[in-house]
């Protein structure tokens, strides 16, 4: 599809992808509101099927109604396949058919890959493309051997293996859509299943090239920048986000404070990893203490690793934002992490991401208190909300299934934004514009 689109135009890269992620949610939508989609036959609202369409290809996990007990199996197929669609993007599986097709992948094509998996060159792109379709594939295939292996015994073969296929794509997807209405938290105390979705979301989190990256460079010394970034922040995030929700947590009865130390310790961990943008829990969210709901928000915020299937405004690209911040509280005019600067337009580009990020959040936080009913006091559900939509993440405090159908439509816009990025949004509509070729002569502002 991406093919046919960008060989027939002079679309940019960012156009084609907002374009063909925008085609994909359509043809979800039109496929979720068939009867055949439906557990009752009867077709769901098309407002509900285009939130759903939108949560799956966006790979966020908020859902207006039950999946489980509102679509067929035929609809929850469609899901599923959306968020394979949502989680490799488009245009990895039109490589993977024009190949099979014998047809030549143009300079165009490889631009959009390039795009895509935001890598640093347009060499390798088919190969890129290949790899991350063969590591998709085989994990989710072996995560969901051991978990159909798991649930045999308590839910028969077959359930046992529609249900590890689902959650295993839901997982390394980071999309967090469930066959149960709430959640996982069913399993709180089952460490294999904790394990193996927490593990297939922060693998589906780092991204695909770092996981190639560590394949082929197996020494700290050998990897690139970038990986090392990632791999560097994601660890800090994850370690001091389990500290301090087990430590905070721990008081809270309605939370950890009634599990065993075994269990406690699992949720804890299950519970930071799935901010970063997994959207799976285990414990009732509407139920974690204010303190913790806000250092969520800023793992939501934050997210996951630049080109993998997590949302958020990524790591790196945090960790570019808060050194430099660093540099300039230290006064050098250059941004320097890991023994090595980082280019200037980099840094303007990690900030602008920031703002961009910010600025939305707010923007559609502010919009939703117009067209929704929320006591004056009770902004907090909605605050979450929209943190959650916008890091793809899909955790939900319960404000979901209760919002006006504009209420969804901006929820819905607010998931397509954090999917695309903000910034490629902005370049996507702003593509075209004449670059002024005019320097004007320098001036000083006063700041601070």
């Amino acid at each position: 599809m991406q093919l046919a689109i960008q060989r027939r135009s002079n679309m940019t890269p960012q156009q084609v992808m907002l374009i063909g992620f925008a085609v994909v949610i359509l043809i979800g939508t039109l496929l979720l509101l068939l009867p055949i989609s439906s557990a009752t036959k009867e077709s769901i609202s098309w407002i509900n099927a285009l939130f759903t369409a939108t949560s799956a290809v966006s790979l966020t996990g908020l859902t207006v109604i039950d999946i489980n007990n509102n679509f067929s199996i035929f609809g929850q197929v469609i899901i599923l396949l959306l968020i394979q669609l949502g989680g490799l993007g488009f245009m990895m599986f039109g490589v993977m058919f024009s190949l099979l097709l014998g047809k030549r992948i143009t300079l165009k094509d490889r631009l959009l890959i390039q795009e895509a998996t935001k890598s640093f060159s347009t060499q390798g792109m088919v190969k890129l493309a290949m790899h991350i379709l063969v590591i998709t594939f085989t994990l989710e295939f072996f995560i969901a051997i051991v978990l159909a292996t798991h649930w045999a015994a308590t839910l028969g073969w077959r359930t046992a293996i529609y249900q590890a296929i689902y959650h295993s794509i839901s997982a390394f997807n980071n999309s967090g859509i469930s066959l149960y209405s709430n959640s996982l938290q069913a399993y709180v105390g089952d460490a294999l299943v904790n394990i193996c979705i927490t593990t297939l979301s922060f693998i589906g989190g780092i991204g695909f090239t770092v996981l190639l990256d560590l394949y082929y460079n197996r020494s700290w010394k050998k990897l690139s920048l970038h990986s090392k970034l990632v791999l560097l922040t994601s660890c800090i995030l994850t370690l001091v986000g389990f500290l301090v929700i087990l430590s905070i947590e721990s008081a809270n009865t309605a939370t950890l404070g009634q599990l065993s130390w075994r269990s406690r310790i699992g949720a804890a961990w299950f519970q930071t990893i799935s901010p970063r943008s997994s959207g799976f829990s285990t414990i009732d969210i509407h139920t974690l203490l204010p303190t913790t709901l806000l250092f969520m928000m800023l793992l939501m915020f934050i997210g996951t690793g630049t080109g993998s299937t997590g949302g958020g405004i990524k790591v790196n690209t945090f960790a570019v934002a808060v050194m430099a911040l660093v540099n300039l509280v230290k006064g050098n005019k250059e941004v320097n992490i890991l023994k090595r600067r980082i280019d200037n337009q980099v840094v303007i580009n990690a900030i602008a991401i920031v703002l961009l990020a910010c600025s939305s959040i707010f923007l559609f936080t502010w919009l939703l208190t117009i067209t929704e009913k929320i006591p004056q006091a009770g902004y907090m559900p909605l605050v979450f909300e929209v943190v959650s939509a916008f890091g793809t993440v899909g955790l939900s405090m319960g404000v979901t299934s209760t919002l006006t159908g504009l209420g969804k439509l901006l929820l819905a816009a607010t998931m397509f934004i954090g999917k695309i990025g903000p910034l490629t949004v902005a370049f996507a509509l702003t593509a075209g514009t004449a670059e002024k070729r005019i320097r004007y002569p320098e001036d000083k502002v006063l700041i601070g």
